[in-house]
């Protein structure tokens, strides 16, 4: 069974309405409580003004709580007018306190709400929720001002820094966010873009190798159509079959790509391939002589594949360029754990390459994948050498 995913923790189950909510019924709870005299006390904290437990105390305390939960109900939603109903909460609860400035008890919820909405919404709609929440304190100061009413500047001021800092912590946490989204895309652009060049060397490999066969037999075929008939309906039947194989090749590369999201595999190519490749080869023209050196064991499987496809499209390029009859292939498993390759052949020696120069670069990519090393150029006494050096992990040793 796949495994499953770990449950949020508590704080990301609960959506942010419930925390605005909870926000307020704790700070109402709290106001409520510093004005009564509590064990150990003297006196309250705060006197409570004349009208707190009046009807007009309560009717406001009332609305002021609808308001309050109103607005934690659409601050996922309209974030902005959750906002407004939050402060005008925080208003209408100050009213029946007598105070000089809306307490830090009464601007917790929209504090809250503050930190909710730069974290979740746009850089401008934080913008503008943080400057309604800073309008309102300075609008509070200013009437109380006008009036000729005492106020509490220091107070509010403090208010105001602890509402900056919720809108900050909140701005903080969207830009990590967003980061963190943009880092997942890239690194998934990646994963693309390398799934595509391993899938492009792949058909490459796979189809070259074949083409290139087909071509060898059918120029056969077309040089001894008229004397030796029989044998060019021999060379045919060969391209015949070469041609079916690479269909069943590409076939089971497309079905492997289909069902990859399955969990389903195929068995890839690998060394144990190369005599059945250095056979087709031979068959086609070009004689291919497979020598080995040292004890050949179990590779990783990308080392495994890698070197196959080295070797293939080594012998490839021996039959499309090189204007030779033979090759030759080593498969060295050196005592210090590593791999060492090399084809060679006595041809032209002028470039071992494909046309578009895919050949050797598809080559020299899966060997820098694989942190080892590759070399290929003509040699002295004449012919073509394609070497590299594969390092075995630990792991497999």
């Amino acid at each position: 069974m796949p495994a499953t995913e770990p449950p949020p923790p508590l704080h990301k189950r609960i959506p942010p309405g419930v925390w605005v909510a909870l926000a307020w019924c704790a700070g109402e709870l709290f106001t409520r409580l510093a004005r009564v005299r509590l064990p150990g006390e003297i006196e309250p904290e705060e006197w409570p003004a004349a009208q707190l437990y009046r009807w007009e105390g309560l009717v406001t305390l009332v609305l002021a709580t609808a308001l309050a939960l109103n607005g934690g109900r659409l601050l996922s939603r309209k974030p902005l007018a959750a906002l407004a109903c939050l402060l005008t909460a925080a208003g209408l609860a100050t009213t029946a306190l007598g105070g000089g400035e809306i307490p830090m008890a009464q601007f917790l919820a929209p504090t809250v709400a503050l930190y909710f909405i730069a974290a979740s919404q746009a850089r401008r709609t934080a913008v503008i929720a943080l400057a309604m929440a800073l309008g309102t304190l300075a609008g509070w100061l200013t009437v109380r001002l006008l009036s000729g009413w005492t106020v509490g500047t220091s107070a509010e001021l403090t208010v105001a820094m602890v509402a900056v800092i919720a809108w900050l912590l909140g701005n903080s946490s969207h830009q990590a966010r967003v980061h963190a989204e943009r880092l997942v895309a890239e690194h998934a652009a990646q994963v693309v873009t390398a799934e595509r060049l391993r899938i492009a060397r792949e058909m490459h490999d796979t189809v070259a190798h074949s083409i290139g066969i087909i071509a060898l037999q059918a120029g056969a075929a077309a040089r001894v159509a008229t004397a030796r008939p029989e044998a060019a309906l021999e060379a045919m039947r060969a391209v015949e079959n070469e041609g079916r194989e690479t269909l069943a090749g590409l076939r089971r590369m497309l079905v492997a790509l289909r069902a990859a999201d399955e969990g389903e595999s195929m068995t890839p190519a690998g060394l144990a391939d190369v005599d059945r490749l250095a056979a087709t080869t031979t068959a086609a023209g070009v004689q291919v002589e497979v020598r080995r050196v040292g004890d050949p064991r179990a590779l990783p499987p990308d080392i495994d594949l890698s070197a196959f496809r080295i070797v293939q499209e080594s012998v490839t390029n021996v039959v499309r360029h090189a204007g030779t009859r033979a090759c030759r292939v080593t498969l060295d498993y050196r005592a210090d754990d590593e791999l060492a390759l090399e084809i060679t052949d006595e041809g032209r020696g002028s470039g071992n390459s494909t046309d578009t120069g895919f050949g050797l670069a598809g080559m020299r990519e899966r060997v820098a994948l694989l942190h080892g090393e590759f070399t290929a150029a003509p040699r002295p006494e004449g012919g073509f050498r394609v070497a590299a050096r594969l390092p075995v992990p630990v792991v497999v040793r």
